[in-house]
């Protein structure tokens, strides 16, 4: 008889997009569900998503993201969807309605950050962010390269 179960973690991360954060300065994030086939969650569930290129847009009141490539299921018999196809997000209208009123904003945009399950449910977190300039990269690698330095400095003292 086996043993009692363990407690599952409530996230189990699929993808994260590490580019994003490299190339944007993130504002807030949101959770939105994203309508997929059966064939397709099956492929999330092996890892075989690329957040790569990917962007969100709001279209007709309705949220989209695009350029997600989602490998098809090997196993699948008849129905294999375009890889890269547009698929919608699953907000709240109120959700809707803010993002489009921030994305108004000159420089702003969309993008996901990472895929992942919630009870079994399969989520993607979606962030309004502003590009960096070549500039805003290197300061930034400069001041992780100094914070480093620092920590090196401070522990071979003890």
């Amino acid at each position: 008889m086996p043993g009692p179960k363990k407690p599952e973690s409530p996230e189990k991360n699929v993808c994260i997009n590490r580019r994003a954060r490299y190339d944007y300065f993130i504002m807030t994030s949101f959770e939105a569900g994203i309508a997929l086939a059966g064939c397709e969650v099956k492929s999330v569930r092996q890892g075989k998503v690329n957040l790569q290129d990917a962007y969100a847009a709001i279209e007709d009141g309705q949220a989209y993201v695009h350029n997600v490539h989602i490998t098809p299921y090997d196993k699948s018999s008849h129905f294999v969807p375009d890889p890269k196809r547009t698929r919608k997000l699953l907000l709240h209208k109120s959700e809707i309605k803010r993002l489009m009123g921030r994305v108004s904003e000159k420089g702003l945009t969309l993008i996901p950050l990472r895929v992942y399950f919630v009870r079994g449910r399969v989520k993607l977190e979606i962030a309004v962010a502003r590009g960096k300039v070549k500039r805003d990269k290197r300061e930034e690698i400069a001041r992780r390269d100094a914070e480093m330095e620092m920590r090196r400095e401070s522990s071979g003292k003890q």
